[in-house]
């Protein structure tokens, strides 16, 4: 993060819906980017960018291709991905930090870029909880149990969750509350 604070890039296809994501923000951060699909997104990203609010269904480059560039660049900033696509298991995969289902409320929108801007001081164990987290919320929200408890992927996942909390609460005092606040975001 720069000294005069968060870099936030907001990328959309739907040139509409990019603005009115940078309008809200910039009433609460200097610098917010917009870029209009996967390629100007890749020809706009680099180390400056702290968040990137991401959406899915792009017709150059879907946001999961994005982000597999941005994550093969060695890019270390926090990636939101924001779309209307309902998530299925193939986002166990993936290597966003969280997964807002559109429409999103302003405050969710806010809650979710504080969240990742403050994960950011943490170390990568906290970041990969964090985006567990987010994946089995999003997952819960959008599956049957049964279809839940019946997937591999989604039972490592919990187990992972797991693990990372015993050690996350071995070495955090406030984890807690820093947690509360992350699984408060209405991620649907």
């Amino acid at each position: 993060m720069s000294d005069q604070g968060p870099t936030v890039l907001v990328v959309d296809d739907e040139q509409q819906v990019a603005d009115a994501y940078a309008l809200r923000l910039q009433m609460e951060y200097d610098d917010v980017r917009k870029a209009y699909g996967g390629e100007e997104a890749l020809a706009t990203v680099d180390e400056s960018v702290d968040v990137v609010l991401l959406d899915r269904r792009m017709p150059d480059y879907s946001g999961g291709e994005v982000l597999e560039q941005m994550r093969e660049r060695g890019l270390d900033c926090s990636v939101i991905m924001v779309t209307a696509v309902d998530p299925d298991f193939d986002i166990v995969d993936m290597p966003f930090d969280d997964y807002l289902c559109k429409p999103v409320e302003k405050e969710a929108l806010f809650d979710a870029i504080e969240q990742q801007l403050v994960g950011q001081t943490y170390d990568d164990e906290m970041d990969e909880y964090f985006a567990i987290v987010s994946k089995i919320g999003v997952l819960e929200a959008q599956k049957p149990s049964y279809e839940l408890e019946d997937n591999e992927q989604y039972q490592e996942l919990k187990e992972r969750a797991e693990e990372l909390r015993g050690n996350l609460d071995q070495t955090v005092q406030d984890f807690d509350d820093v947690e509360s606040a992350f699984s408060a975001i209405d991620r649907n």
